[in-house]
C-alpha cells in the first residue's frame, strides 16, 4: 500500500479535491482515539462538501474526544485510475490513512445514482462490496440519508442503516460500540434496539409467486418488528456546528448554511420529504442570529443562506431576515432565500436582502394546469404565481426560473401544454410592466423534471409514465413554446428510469446493483458516464424484470418493500391522499388545521407544541 504523493496529484485535474487540511478540519492524535470512523459522501468533493447533513455529523463526531471523523469523497476517474496503478487506497482527508482500517465507513444516501460510487469506494478502500462477503475484522457499513427510506436494495452493502435524524442516534451507536469493539457480530444484534436502526441481516423476506412480498420477518423474537424513524424532539436546543469547513476550492453551495426548521406541514403528494420529516420543528430567531454570527466569525464567508424544506413557511421569517440584515449589512454579508414559494413570495422581503447582493429567483409551480396543481396539491394558483412575477419585474427583476414536472399521476397532454402557456403568460405580464420600470434583458429559464413515485408519499402505488410518453409530452412542450425570451431545459428519461427502480425496489435490485458496478457502472448522476445499456444488461443476467419496479402500479393490500419502517404518517393518509388526488381535491395546509396525517399521535405528542415559536398565520 502507498500514500498519496505530490506526484500523483500534479496528475489530476483538482487535486484540491484529495489534499485536505482546510481551515476548521479537525486533526486529532490517533493513539488517544478509540474510534475511527470515515464519513463518505458517495460523489465528489464540490458536492459532498456542500452537504449540510455532513457538516453536522462531522462536528459531532469529532466533538466526541474518543472518535475521529474523517471526510472521504469519491474520486474523480482520472484520480481513481492513478489511485488503482500506484496501488492507493481509498484514504480520510485529514489523516490521508486507507479507511479500510477505520472501525467505521459511513455513507450519506442522498439520491439513487450514488450507489455504484458506494460500491466502488468500498472496492478502493480494499473492502468486498458485499455485507455477506465482509469478515469481522473490516470496518462496519452504516448509511443514512433520505433514501434509506428504502433500504433493500442495499441490505446487502450496508450492515446497518440509520433511518431518520441522526444528531443523537449516531452518538447513541458509537457509546454502544465501544462495549463490543470486538464483536462485529454482537454489536450488530445488539445495536438493532437503537431507535431507527435497521439491521438487514436480522430479517427474511419471503416472495409471493407473483414476485410480491409475502412476508418480511425478524429472524430473532427481540428484533423489533418495525423500524419507527428517529427525530429530534428539540429541534431549537439540538447541537449545530459553530465552525464548518472553508474549502481551498469552489463547491457547488459555497456559503454558510443556517437550518431554520425541519418538515413541512404543505403535503404537496409527490414530495416525500415533505413526509419523511414531518413535523415541522423550528429554531427560534434569536438561536439562529446567534449561531450565523459565530460561524460568520469563524469562517469568514459573506453569505448565508436561509434553509428549510420551505423557507418562507417559517413562523418569524421577516423579523429573522431584517435583524440580519440591519446587523451585517454594513460588513457586506448577505443571505439568501433558496426555496421560495409563490404563494408567500415577499419581494418587500426580497429587496430588502438585495440591499447586501443580488440573487436570483426561482419559482415552482411544478404542473402547467390548476388541475394539475390540485391533483399533486401543491395549494398555489396562476393568479399565485402571476401576482409574484408582476411585483418582481416592477421590481427590477428580469431573470426568473420556473421549475416542474413532467409525467406526475393522471396528467394528460392538455395539462403539459399548460406548462407553455403558464410561461408565455410570464413573458407578457413583462411586457405589461412600463418600459421605464422593467430592467432590460429578459430570460425565462423552463426546467422540467421526470416524476419519480417514492416511498411514504401519496404516489408511492403510481406507476411510472412510459418513456416513450415523456419523450413525446417533452416534444409537445418544446414545439409549444414559442418564445424567444423563454429558454427550455429537460432531464433525461433513463436515469429517472433507474432513480425508480432503486426508490421502489427490494432486496432483488441488490444484485442488479452489483452486477451493473461488475461491468463498470459508476457516476451514475453524472450524464457523461451514466450508461444505461449496462443496466439493461444487468437486469437480464439477474433475471429480474426492471418494468416490474418502475411501470406496476401497486394495489393498497400490497406489501411495499419499504413497509416495515415507520414515519408516523400513517399509511391510511396516504391512501386518503391519492384517492383525493384522482378527484383533483385539495388538502389545506396543516397550519389552517390538523388533517391527522398520524404524526399528531404516533411521535409523542401535538405537531406544534414547542415547535413552532411564533404565532402561525
Amino acid at each position: 500500500m502507498n500514500r498519496i504523493s505530490d506526484d500523483i496529484l500534479f496528475k489530476v485535474e483538482k487535486p484540491g479535491r484529495y489534499i485536505g487540511g482546510e481551515i476548521n478540519s479537525y486533526i486529532k492524535d490517533k493513539e488517544k482515539i478509540d474510534i475511527r470512523y470515515a464519513f463518505c459522501f458517495p460523489d465528489v468533493y464540490e458536492v459532498g462538501m456542500s452537504h449540510l447533513g455532513m457538516k453536522i455529523l462531522y462536528y459531532i463526531l469529532n466533538e466526541r474526544e474518543d472518535t475521529y471523523c474523517e471526510r472521504v469523497f469519491a474520486p474523480w476517474p482520472d484520480m481513481e485510475e492513478l489511485m488503482r496503478k500506484n496501488n492507493i487506497y481509498l484514504y480520510g482527508l485529514e489523516s490521508k490513512e486507507p479507511i479500510g482500517n477505520f472501525d467505521f465507513i459511513g455513507f450519506t444516501l442522498q439520491y439513487e445514482m450514488s450507489y455504484t460510487n458506494v460500491l466502488n469506494m468500498l472496492n478502493l478502500a480494499g473492502l468486498p462490496v458485499r455485507a455477506s462477503e465482509r469478515g469481522e475484522d473490516m470496518p462496519i457499513i452504516m448509511c443514512g440519508g433520505p433514501c434509506t427510506y428504502n433500504p433493500e436494495p442495499l441490505w446487502d452493502i450496508a450492515d446497518l442503516f440509520c433511518i431518520g435524524e441522526a444528531e443523537e442516534q449516531i452518538n447513541e451507536v458509537m457509546d454502544l460500540y465501544k462495549n463490543y469493539k470486538e464483536n462485529k457480530k454482537e454489536f450488530l444484534r445488539n445495536v438493532c434496539h437503537i431507535e431507527g436502526i435497521y439491521v438487514p441481516s436480522l430479517y427474511e423476506v419471503y416472495y409471493n409467486e407473483d414476485d410480491t412480498i409475502k412476508e418480511f420477518i425478524p429472524i430473532y423474537e427481540d428484533v423489533p418488528k418495525k423500524i419507527t424513524k428517529r427525530i429530534i424532539k428539540n429541534f431549537n436546543d439540538v447541537v449545530y456546528p459553530d465552525k464548518l469547513i472553508v474549502p481551498y476550492t469552489d463547491i457547488v453551495h459555497d456559503r454558510i448554511v443556517l437550518e431554520t426548521f425541519r418538515g413541512c406541514t404543505r403535503g404537496c403528494r409527490f414530495c416525500q420529504a415533505g413526509m419523511i420529516y414531518r413535523p415541522v420543528r423550528e429554531k427560534n430567531t434569536s438561536k439562529l442570529l446567534e449561531q450565523a454570527d459565530k460561524l460568520i466569525k469563524n469562517t469568514g464567508y459573506s453569505e448565508v443562506s436561509l434553509t428549510s424544506l420551505s423557507i418562507c413557511d417559517y413562523s418569524d421569517l421577516k423579523n429573522l431576515v431584517y435583524n440580519f440584515i440591519e446587523k451585517y449589512e454594513k460588513k457586506k454579508v448577505g443571505v439568501s432565500l433558496p426555496s421560495l414559494r409563490i404563494d408567500s413570495f415577499s419581494v418587500e422581503l426580497i429587496n430588502e436582502i438585495q440591499k447586501v447582493r443580488k440573487t436570483g429567483l426561482t419559482f415552482a409551480p411544478e404542473a402547467g394546469s390548476q388541475r394539475m396543481r390540485d391533483v399533486i396539491n401543491k395549494g398555489v394558483t396562476e393568479e399565485d404565481l402571476m401576482n409574484s412575477v408582476k411585483s418582481a419585474f416592477l421590481s427590477g427583476w428580469s431573470t426568473i426560473k420556473l421549475y416542474f414536472m413532467i409525467g406526475l399521476p393522471y396528467e394528460n397532454v392538455k395539462d403539459v401544454e399548460g406548462i407553455a402557456e403558464v410561461s408565455q403568460k410570464v413573458v407578457d405580464e413583462y411586457f405589461k410592466t412600463p418600459k421605464n420600470v422593467r430592467k432590460r434583458g429578459l430570460k425565462i429559464t423552463v426546467s422540467t423534471s421526470i416524476f419519480v413515485p417514492k416511498p411514504f408519499t401519496a404516489f408511492q402505488w403510481s406507476s411510472q409514465a412510459k418513456m416513450e410518453e415523456i419523450r413525446e409530452k417533452i416534444k409537445v412542450l418544446r414545439s409549444s413554446i414559442k418564445s424567444r425570451n423563454i429558454v427550455y431545459n429537460w432531464h433525461e428519461t433513463p436515469v429517472s428510469y433507474m432513480e425508480t427502480a432503486f426508490a421502489r425496489g427490494d432486496r432483488k435490485m441488490c444484485d442488479v446493483l452489483v452486477k451493473a458496478y461488475e461491468k463498470g457502472a459508476k457516476f451514475d448522476g453524472w450524464s457523461e458516464y451514466f450508461n444505461f445499456e449496462l443496466w439493461m444488461e444487468a437486469f437480464k443476467e439477474c433475471g429480474v424484470n426492471s418494468d416490474f419496479y418502475i411501470y406496476r402500479s401497486r394495489s393498497y393490500n400490497e406489501t411495499l418493500p419499504w413497509d416495515f419502517i415507520d414515519i408516523g404518517v400513517d399509511k391510511e393518509f396516504l391512501i386518503g391522499e391519492n384517492e383525493k388526488a384522482k378527484k383533483a381535491l385539495v388538502t389545506p395546509d396543516c397550519r389552517k388545521g390538523c388533517k391527522n396525517c398520524g404524526v399528531n399521535v404516533n411521535l409523542g405528542g401535538k405537531c406544534f407544541e414547542g415547535s413552532v415559536f411564533n404565532k402561525i398565520q
